[in-house]
């Protein structure tokens, strides 16, 4: 069992050598399918190991592959495991990893660059699955920068248009604010610890007392990473721009790798944050703010792939608000519903585009559900689910956050349900103006309207499915059933469910914050219906007279313009102050000045060089006098 763990990033990694190295010289289906069947088979084995972990009472499977680091005190090997946490996210990447693939094969099929982008696929496979592999904090880091590599060369996929580069920059620098706040909590986890395993910080951290301050300084620090990854306030710009790549990486990016990296590496730290309930009041309050925040400019996005991009955000902000409430097990529960239906999401927004010809202005859509049936009946499974209606599995995960906001801060849970309502509303926006209403482009897209291929809509059935079925992992207690995520989850949250203060509800009042929930986000639903279907209102098109706050919105809140004026502007100055008069009249100087002197030098001394040989028999004997009267003296 523990040859089969090695398994599971190298098929990946495996297949980014051979269709990388293959080239042009592998056809364009063979290439998919080796990209997509290495994935397959990671998935096949991953299934089989959680089956292995469920069935037998071992909690952990690792396998020591070599030592790699060796330096005085400090060692660090390559060892990779597999327990409850890393075996849910390994299903979770590898599973939805193969259907965006498969997907793939049908969307990226006439790009020329298709080989390339199937190779950087498997390679951000590979990284995140080492991410969540690791057994120390060191591997995790080096598949922390190798999904943010990978989130970079396919995010400027398509580098001929610069906007596009623009963006993968854009991702690249602001996660490496995030990965230094990693970094430095890595070095003082290694002088606090003496290590950087996680079996050995993790089981001399319970020994410490609650609060104390280089704990809080530790959480703080990884939580800057996760903030940076997972893309929370005030780091999330990345993520909207990521849009920028091709549809299958947007998904991939927001629903099953990159973005929850931020999540698995708080719930894998769980008891560092269990003792540092300060942090988790940070974590908390960040999530809630960013997960309302990010619903309200949401509201007024036209771009189909922006407003999802905005979704993930504010889904993210929830899994926050759980973590640092110490739900560890209800944010890895909304990880994983979460990927089921924002892949669809995404996936069918790809669907949309690719029957639209690249358009993506939902005011330029609308009347498709005729023409896309099985895209528009997933999309509308997608919604439902993300919009926590009942039974598809955003409600379940959803209403345990609220339930967890409420029985621990009264606000929080007002404001989580704030977000959950706002959701509500920009999700049917976004279906009733793309699929509602008479058809809005133009008359060369009409005539061009149909469903996409096979290799589209079976990974949009799949994902539809498991959106239905998903939430059922996770059946809350008021239901008299085993909450059978939470049962498999407990071996790793064991240590910190013992320290955490309980914070119950009774099944009534957990009844009645369900129906609560889904009174106000059915009456929601029925009003975007009224406004968008029935009246068939239009969002105002670019230009157009706006009041103050519908504004503000629309305008994301001018944060990208704020950071421009208060940070890219000044450092710019300063980098070009520095340039003129330190690079170029210092260190340019310094480095000139050295060439000059060594050529004024050189002109001198090869004047010794005469060429005559009686002025060197001469040189000779007099530099042998000087050395003999030197000895003598």
């Amino acid at each position: 069992m523990t040859k089969l763990v090695a398994l599971v990033p190298i098929l990946p990694l495996l297949g980014f050598v051979i269709v990388g190295l293959g080239g042009k010289k592998l056809s364009k289906s063979l290439s998919g399918w080796i990209a997509s069947g290495v994935v397959l088979i990671s998935f096949v084995v991953s299934l089989i190991l959680f089956f292995h972990l469920n069935q037998n009472s071992e909690q952990e499977v690792s396998i020591k592959l070599f030592d790699w680091i060796a330096a005085g005190r400090f060692s660090a090997d390559l060892t990779l495991m597999v327990d409850p946490l890393t075996s849910i996210f390994l299903l979770v990447i590898t599973g939805v990893g193969f259907l965006i693939h498969l997907y793939s094969i049908g969307y990226m099929h006439d790009d020329e660059g298709h080989n390339k982008f199937f190779s950087y696929l498997n390679l951000f496979v590979f990284f995140m699955l080492l991410l969540v592999m690791g057994s120390n904090f060191l591997v995790m880091y080096v598949g922390w920068e190798g999904v943010g590599l990978c989130s970079y060369l396919l995010i400027g996929f398509w580098h001929k248009n610069n906007s596009y580069n623009n963006a993968a920059k854009k991702a690249f620098i602001v996660n490496r604010i995030g990965d230094l706040g990693f970094l430095l909590g890595m070095f003082l986890i290694y002088v606090t610890f003496g290590s950087l395993n996680y079996s050995e910080v993790f089981s001399q951290a319970k020994f410490y007392v609650s609060d104390e301050p280089v704990l809080i300084a530790i959480t703080l620090l990884l939580f800057v990473g996760a903030v940076g990854k997972s893309a929370q306030l005030p780091l999330y710009t990345w993520l909207p721009d990521a849009m920028a790549g091709p549809t299958p990486v947007s998904a991939l990016i927001h629903a099953a790798t990159m973005v929850t990296a931020g999540i698995y590496m708080v719930a894998r730290s769980n008891i560092l944050y269990t003792l540092a309930p300060t942090s988790l009041h940070i974590v908390a309050l960040i999530g809630v703010i960013t997960a309302v925040f990010a619903a309200t400019i949401g509201l007024l996005q036209n771009d189909i792939k922006k407003v999802l991009a905005y979704s993930t955000v504010s889904q993210l902000g929830y899994m926050f608000l759980a973590l640092g409430m110490g739900a560890y097990t209800t944010a890895v529960f909304h990880v994983v519903t979460h990927a089921f239906f924002k892949a669809l999401l995404f996936l069918g927004a790809g669907s949309v585009i690719h029957a639209m010809g690249g358009e993506q202005d939902i005011r330029k859509m609308g009347g498709l559900k005729s023409h896309l049936p099985t895209t528009y009946l997933t999309f509308l499974i997608g919604t439902i689910a993300i919009s926590g209606i009942p039974p598809f599995a955003g409600f379940f995960s959803k209403d345990e956050i609220l339930a967890h906001a409420f029985a621990h801060n009264k606000i929080f849970w007002l404001l989580g349900l704030g977000g959950s309502v706002l959701t509500a509303f920009y999700m049917f926006r976004l279906l009733y103006l793309t699929f509602f209403g008479s058809f809005r482009g133009t008359h060369h897209q009409q005539q061009h309207l149909h469903e996409s291929p096979k290799s589209i809509t079976i990974p949009l059935i799949v994902l539809a499915a498991l959106s239905v079925v998903g939430g059922f992992i996770g059946l809350p207690e008021a239901f008299h059933t085993k909450h059978l995520l939470k049962s498999f989850l407990s071996p790793v949250f064991a240590d910190s469910d013992l320290r955490m203060l309980p914070a119950e509800i009774t099944h009534a009042t957990e009844y009645a914050l369900m129906a609560l929930a889904i009174i106000i986000v059915i009456v929601v639903v029925l009003l975007a219906r009224n406004k968008y279907v029935v009246k068939g209102e239009l969002p105002l098109q670019d230009g157009a007279p706006m009041t103050a706050l519908p504004k503000l919105i629309a305008h994301k809140y001018y944060v990208d313009e704020i950071y421009d004026s208060f940070i890219v502007k000044p450092l710019h100055w300063i980098g070009t102050i520095f340039y003129r008069f330190m690079d170029i009249q210092v260190i340019d100087a310094l480095v000139n000045f050295v060439g000059k002197a060594t050529v004024w030098s050189s002109d001198r001394v090869r004047l010794i060089q005469t060429g005559k040989i009686g002025y060197y028999v001469f040189v000779m004997v007099l530099s042998v006098a000087l050395l003999l009267l030197y000895i003598s003296y």
